[in-house]
């Protein structure tokens, strides 16, 4: 099997998986117990939060454990447009966020918020100033990705960050899902108040997340009850998850720094022989303005759909579009909003890369493409 959809998500490590069930079976107290097994889980909640914070280069507790990118993307967003609404009701976000983000936003402006949607240029990139000039006395958030999720383009989050010192008031939030493990950030450097990722994203386990929280900034829980996570996020802490994603964490930023120029190659290969192919565009921005474990291309004239399940059949797997929204399918946003055309915005496809991928099964790849695409094209003849 040849895997090429880990921005969908990743296969989990086998550490991660060995972790996570040593700690359900030996440590499955519930931490905020009182007695001996309690405490020890909760030592071990207090270890992985600690571990998190070393390797993103915070305090321990600006960490808070959640259930993935969606639910701290929904509770990051309301919690702070509910703290500060008194303040101001106006959010600039861009146009191509995840839905976790566009819809909330949706969400928002039935309750009154008005949003700015500040649009991308043909690199898939926002403009500093074009969030700068958006700026009104009612702004209360700033949202950006880091990396996009279906071409891969990198957004200026540092300078955007830095840009906004000039604002006090405003709160920076960044969503990191796609970008973590792979594209280096200082969270500190770049002033930002709130950053979201996802576990499965860097071969931890689906259900797992953390957001962290700058310090002294308050923000109102999106779940209330019992008051865990210092009341940020209520409801029995997942331990072995916790655990868990502190090793994939651990050992995804390990791969970055060992095996991100291989994983350049690659992404280097792919590209150069991806536009020799009649017929392809390639949409990813060059290397300087994207990630490298992204690649979205488009297939002029051929069905997305059916050229996954043509890969497929090879035991290839790539993806048409985000896997939120592949199931229902609608047109990238993201590619529309770059002006790639709506017909071959309905062809496009996107292989996401992981730091296991060799040389060898991108040979093959591109040999499978090739041949498929010139299969379907004598057979629509």
């Amino acid at each position: 099997m040849i895997y090429l959809d880990n921005s969908a998500t990743t296969k989990p490590f086998p550490e991660v998986i060995e972790s996570f069930t040593t700690v359900s079976q030996k440590y499955f107290g519930n931490p905020s117990s009182i007695h001996r097994i309690g405490m020890e889980s909760e030592k071990l909640l207090i270890q992985a939060r600690e571990q998190i914070a070393g390797l993103l280069e915070v305090k321990s507790n600006e960490v808070f454990f959640t259930s993935g990118g969606t639910e701290g993307n929904n509770t990051v967003l309301k919690g702070i447009a509910r703290s500060y609404k008194s303040r101001g009701n106006h959010i600039i976000t861009t146009t191509i966020e995840h839905d976790s983000i566009h819809k909330v936003m949706e969400q928002l402006e039935d309750d009154g918020f008005t949003i700015s949607y500040v649009p991308v240029d043909e690199f898939g990139q926002v403009s500093i100033e074009d969030i700068i000039k958006n700026i009104r006395k009612e702004t209360i958030l700033v949202s950006v990705m880091h990396v996009n999720n279906e071409i891969g383009s990198i957004q200026p989050v540092e300078e955007i960050g830095k840009r906004l010192t000039n604002y006090p008031n405003i709160f920076f939030h960044v969503d990191g899902v796609q970008g973590i493990g792979k594209k280096a950030i200082s969270i500190n450097k770049a002033n930002i108040d709130a950053y979201t990722i996802s576990a499965h994203k860097f071969h931890g386990l689906k259900g797992n997340g953390v957001v962290y929280i700058k310090e002294g900034k308050r923000i109102e829980p999106l779940l209330a009850g019992g008051g865990q996570e210092n009341t940020f996020r209520s409801g029995t802490e997942n331990v072995a998850g916790a655990v868990a994603t502190a090793k994939a964490l651990r050992m995804q930023l390990q791969n970055q720094k060992e095996k991100l120029p291989t994983l350049k190659q690659l992404n280097v290969y792919l590209r150069e022989e991806l536009a020799m192919i009649e017929g392809i565009s390639i949409h990813t921005p060059a290397a300087e303005k994207s990630v490298p474990h992204i690649v979205n291309f488009s297939i002029e004239g051929i069905k997305a759909e059916v050229f996954v399940h043509a890969l497929e059949e090879r035991d290839i797997y790539i993806s048409t579009t985000s896997a939120c929204s592949s199931k229902t399918n609608k047109i990238s946003k993201t590619l529309l909003g770059i002006g790639v055309p709506e017909q071959l915005a309905e062809s496009s496809f996107r292989i996401s890369l992981s730091y296991e991928n060799t040389i060898e099964e991108m040979e093959s790849v591109i040999a499978a493409i090739k041949d498929i695409q010139e299969w379907l094209r004598g057979v629509m003849k």
